[in-house]
Parts: structure tokens; sequence; C-alpha cells
């Protein structure tokens, strides 16, 4: 959550006072809706409600059209029942298990959902919960992965420091993790045209103290799964060399929604005993209005018994495992909902369709012949690409800044280390951001490739400021 202070600017008092339509007050424009509220401390009184809606929603009508945000991942579109549904429960606090028995069984039943489309040996025996997305979940998964570490090396932690493995790419949610929970985080660099984690590279790193590596299946720079079973097995060569029983936990909070459906031959998930847990955002490609994240450990083992909270359910025992405490149900009614709408076959048939559409947009950028892509969008519906070497007078950043001018938010960002020489743009394809709309991003970009052809060079001074992508 983004940090906020206090205004830095005085309002002018007679602009204020006329900042008001007079048609957003009485039935007469002229009974004294004279003045605007203030917008930095608490009105003196209140407003009927349809003056404080006007006043809300025009300031919002501001902010981007979220259906051309292309650098987001997040869900845009739901059907309206989903709408219905979730107004309905937004009053239902979803830690009161008791007073909320039916939401909380249909978190239950997802969870049970989830376990079977993930593989894991046996369902039932899995365990898991609901998440506000999967930064809270990957929190989870390493909060377990620590305390199965701490608890297996007691005898020399807390004076060892813990480490976790991952790449250099991983979302910022695990820079955080190890921040708060005082691990080292040790990071595979990228390297040439390999922009994730190296099966070799996270073996290498690992030692007594290293809690887990993290596997990514799909990452937010390009798009590309990370080789899950490579990685298992590099791990599996060093405990038959080191004796070193290192975990992973899948990190597919895109991924883990696509490859079950479009990728049924790729083993990555509970299949590969190394794996102890797996998360992923129901926000994204779960198809869900943000926000709800589900988190789930290949048995109870994985996850130690003292960090579950237990309350009574029905009168019975309702095990709960969160950093939040009350959130709404409604996302976690609208993920039943969708499992329910669309079976295996329709999330087959929807996430099928958005990769179409990303490798037939990807296609018709590189046939534009001013662009090389990275990605071509056939694993994670996403692709990324840069300008083309022969390409000297506009950079990503430049096409960034014009496509807003249209409408679209494309996200122009440089690769972390070894790999900062890279500037790349990346498009996210999600369900609602149909062929149409994808012709229509072709036409614009089309549209403004002749201005940036005549550039003298790159306009963009400020890489940092050009960019939507910061994670």
């Amino acid at each position: 959550m983004a940090l906020h202070k206090g205004p830095d600017d005085q309002e002018s008092e007679p602009f204020r006072r006329l900042a008001l339509n007079p048609f957003y007050g009485e039935a007469d424009p002229v009974g004294g809706m004279t003045e605007a509220p203030p917008r930095h401390r608490l009105p003196d009184g209140p407003l009927p409600p349809t003056t404080a809606y006007r006043l809300v929603h025009d300031e919002l009508m501001l902010d981007g059209n979220s259906r051309l945000n292309l650098a987001t991942f997040v869900t845009t579109w739901m059907e309206p029942q989903a709408g219905v549904l979730m107004g309905e429960c937004r009053d239902k606090n979803m830690i009161d298990k008791d007073e909320y028995p039916r939401t909380a069984e249909l978190e239950r039943r997802c969870v049970s959902m989830l376990a079977q489309l993930w593989n894991a040996p046996d369902p039932s025996a899995a365990v898991g919960c609901s998440t506000t997305g999967s930064s809270e979940a990957c929190m989870l998964a390493g909060m377990a992965l620590k305390r199965r570490w701490a608890k297996r090396n007691a005898d020399r932690y807390p004076g060892a420091r813990p480490n976790l493995v991952m790449g250099v790419n991983v979302q910022v949610c695990w820079e955080k993790f190890c921040n708060f929970w005082e691990v080292e985080p040790r990071l595979v660099p990228m390297e040439g045209d390999r922009f994730h984690l190296d099966p070799a590279s996270a073996a290498a790193l690992c030692d007594e103290n290293t809690i887990g590596v993290v596997a990514v299946l799909g990452s937010t720079f390009d798009g590309s799964y990370e080789p899950v079973a490579d990685i298992c097995a590099a791990l599996d060569d060093l405990r038959a060399r080191t004796g070193l029983d290192i975990p992973v936990h899948v990190d597919g909070a895109s991924g883990a929604m696509i490859a079950p459906f479009l990728d049924e031959h790729l083993v990555w998930d509970f299949r590969l005993p190394r794996v102890s847990s797996i998360n992923t955002s129901g926000h994204k490609y779960g198809l869900v209005y943000p926000g709800v994240g589900w988190a789930l450990w290949r048995t109870a083992a994985e996850l130690p018994e003292e960090l579950v909270f237990r309350v009574n359910y029905l009168g019975g025992d309702m095990p709960t495992f969160a950093l939040n405490f009350s959130r709404p149900g409604a996302q976690v009614v609208a993920q039943y909902y969708t499992f329910l709408r669309l079976g295996r076959e329709g999330y087959r048939a929807v996430q099928q369709t958005t990769r179409d559409v990303a490798r037939g947009l990807a296609e018709r950028i590189e046939a534009m012949g001013d662009f090389r892509l990275l990605t071509r969008g056939d694993q994670l519906p996403v692709f990324a690409f840069t300008t083309a070497p022969d390409v000297t007078s506009f950079d990503v950043f430049d096409v960034s800044r014009r496509l807003r001018e249209r409408g679209w938010l494309v996200p122009a960002y440089t690769f972390p280390p070894h790999r900062e020489d890279l500037s790349v743009l990346r498009v996210v394809c999600r369900n609602g951001f149909s062929a149409d709309l994808a012709g229509l991003l072709v036409e614009d970009l089309n549209r403004l490739l002749p201005e940036l052809r005549r550039q003298p060079h790159p306009f963009t001074q400020d890489k940092d400021a050009a960019t939507a992508f910061h994670h």
C-alpha cells in the first residue's frame, strides 16, 4: 500500500467556492450549494449523498481506463452476475467463520478444487487458505519455510541467518518477505538471454541455511515460465551429493491458473515431490476482481501447526492462517462462482483465447520491423519486446509515452542485474482484452511510428518517471 503525506499546496478559496456544479445541489440550483467541501480535512457538515457521489465520481474520471491498462495482470472485467454476488457479500467478514459458515464452506471448496487442479497426491490432505492476493500468500509460504527450517536447525538458530534462493526477477513481495522476516535474499541474476532462474545457479547458492528456493511460474518481466522441474532435479542432485534437502515454493501468481489448462504436459506442481507449496492470484488469471489470492501446502506437515490459528466453527475446528484479519468475503464468493461457472473446459477456452490474442498481437508488432520480441506470449499471455538494433530515433520509453496519449498504458522498464542495458515494453493480455482491442492497439502504434521515426533522437530523459512498471 502506498504511503501518503498531507497536502503540500494551499487551495485558492475563491476557486474552491466556484468548484461545485449547482446542479449537484438541491432541486433549486441557487439553493445554497455555493462552496465545495474541503479536500484535505473533514467537512464541517454533511453533504447530500448524490452530491458526495458526483464529486467523487467526477474526480475518478481522470483515472486511466482499466480495460486499456496493459501493465496490470489484475482482472478488469467480470460478468454482471459476479458483480451482483460480490455486492451481496461485501459486508461479510471473511474471518468470522462462525457467523458466515457458508462463505467459509465456499472457501474450503475452492481450496479443494485447487488442490486437485495442482495434482496434490491426496487433495483431501492438502491444506490451504484464501488471502488478499499473492503477496500475502507468498508471505505465508515464506513463513512456513522459515519455521520448518528453524525447527530442523534448532541447535544453530537463531544464531545462523536463514536465506532464500530465487531469481532477480521475482515480484517485490519476496524482497519484502526477506526484509520483514530477516531472511537473506540470494538472487540469481539475469545473464544474456536468460531472464529468469537457472537451476544450476540456484543449487549453487544453497547451503545449510537455505529455507527454500522460489520458482516463478510466469515471470512478470517477460511472461516466461521458470523450469520448475529442472530446478527440483538440480536440488535432488544437491541432496544426493551433500545431504541438503531444500524445499521448493512455486510462485504461480499467474501461471498456476494458466498451465493447468493450456500446458497439461508441463510438470511443475505437486507432482514434483520437492514442491511443498504453491500460491496463485485469484484476481489475475483466476478471473476475479481484486483482491483474492490462494496459498496451498502439499500436506499439513508442510505447514507448521504453531502458525495456524484455530477458531470454533459450528461446534467444530476451523483452522485459519493469514496476515490480515478482517476482510470481505466477496472475492472468495466470486472465485467460487467463477470456478462453478466455467469449470475446466470454460477456463481452458478463456485462457486459450487470451493466449491466442497475445501471440497474434506479438506477431503483428514484430512484423512492423521496428521491434524485437523477447517473448511471444506462448507461456503466460504476456510478451516483452524492445526496439530493433537499427532503431536510433526513439526508444521504448518514447513509445510508452506516446501510446499513453491514446489511452493505452503499456509499461516501459529496464531489466534488473545483470541486464540493466536492456529496456523493454511489456503487454499483458487478459480476459476482456479482445482481438478487436488488440487491433486498435496495432492501429494506434502504426499511426505513431512515422512520427517516432522522424525524431532526431529519443526524447525521454527521466527513465524512472517514464514507466508505470515498478515491480
